[in-house]
């Protein structure tokens, strides 16, 4: 891993992460499907363990577990305390099917397919708001995530309800929507995508087993509504299409969150002052690409390019050019970045003082 200019793979989330989104996706999936279409109540509680499991296999990535609890202080600006704090409701709606009497189970288990689509949606927002990976900032991804879910809920009720007999139409049907989606989806977000060369390599190679694991699925479902197959048959053909349907949105989801999860590296404009890396084969011994001029800028430029693109602050949101309080962050990054060194916040000739401003003038000054 390199933290110079070029995009690397973020260490933060790994195997671990990748776990809650794949268990907790399954599971979710499995009681939407159980949920609404039909199914044994145990296919609830199966779906609940699943999501149990990624929680808990997020716990342990924690690396000081006494204080996990302060996920839950921020509903009002992070996905992942909503998800935590739809959690709990999905346990107790499911709790609430397992005891009810039998009057109660269809609204007890709607109750929980409602929550296992939140839980979902918010696992799919928490990628979507990491901006620094363009993999998972792409706004298709909330959907996708979604659609493979339901995908993997679906072939996971055909694998689990194969002992009992062929599926019925209903679950077959909503399986099959489910591909269908999550196949258009994810053709949709890739070529949507702009990301590193590894990443896409990554996930180029993830995505041959993901449109094979979503395209025999939707096959074997067109031959069960459509074909009559003596029930040995049919039985097989649903084990198949659900094992497929299950192990296709896993991998791409652990490819995802593990090989893809490349951020966009860091550009800056040379004409500014920007320091540029040596190209392979350059005398560089015994001084850093950090110091390597760039041919062509004036030392002056060089020194006002310094001076206004130096970041703000974190804590105290303070300009270093300037030490004003009126620093934004959005307003330092573009300063001096143009070829013609001129400072978008003056429209002139580039000024520290033009950092400190958090909207850009009407007017020249």
């Amino acid at each position: 891993m390199s933290f110079g200019p070029n995009p690397w793979q973020q260490q933060s989330w790994d195997a671990r992460a990748a776990a809650n989104f794949m268990c907790g996706g399954a599971g979710s999936g499995l009681i939407v499907v159980t949920g609404l279409g039909g199914g044994p109540v145990w296919a609830l509680a199966v779906g609940a363990a699943l999501v149990a499991l990624g929680l808990f296999s997020v716990f342990m990535e924690i690396g000081r577990p006494l204080r996990a609890m302060n996920v839950v202080r921020h509903p009002g600006r992070s996905w992942m305390t909503r998800e935590a704090l739809v959690a709990p409701l999905l346990f107790a709606s499911v709790a609430g099917a397992w005891l009810a009497a039998a009057a109660w189970l269809p609204a007890w288990a709607t109750l929980a397919a409602l929550a296992a689509l939140a839980f979902v949606y918010c696992q799919g927002r928490m990628l979507q708001a990491a901006k620094g990976i363009p993999a998972w900032r792409e706004p298709l991804v909330v959907p996708l995530v979604v659609a493979t879910a339901l995908a993997e809920g679906g072939g996971l009720w055909l694998l689990l309800t194969v002992g009992s007999g062929p599926a019925i139409t209903l679950p077959w049907l909503v399986t099959g929507l489910a591909l269908l989606a999550r196949w258009a989806l994810w053709l949709a977000w890739r070529n949507r995508l702009r990301a590193a060369p590894r990443a896409l390599a990554a996930i180029d190679s993830a995505g041959r087993v993901f449109k094979a694991a979503t395209l025999l699925p939707l096959v074997a479902a067109a031959l069960a509504l459509a074909s009559p197959l003596p029930p040995a048959a049919l039985a097989a053909l649903q084990a198949l299409a659900g094992a497929l349907a299950l192990a296709g949105g896993l991998w791409f989801k652990f490819t995802l969150v593990t090989r893809g999860a490349y951020n966009q590296g860091f550009c800056a404009d040379p004409a500014a002052g920007a320091r540029r890396a040596p190209q392979p084969g350059a005398a560089t011994e015994g001084r850093s690409w950090l110091a390597w001029p760039t041919a062509g800028v004036s030392a002056p430029a060089r020194a006002r390019a310094r001076a206004c693109r130096r970041p703000c602050t974190p804590r105290s949101r303070r300009c270093r050019a300037t030490n004003s309080p009126r620093c934004s962050c959005s307003a330092c990054a573009p300063c001096c970045t143009t070829p013609s060194r001129t400072c978008p916040g003056s429209g002139g000739a580039c000024r520290p003082r033009a950092c400190t401003r958090k909207r850009w003038p009407t007017s020249t000054t």
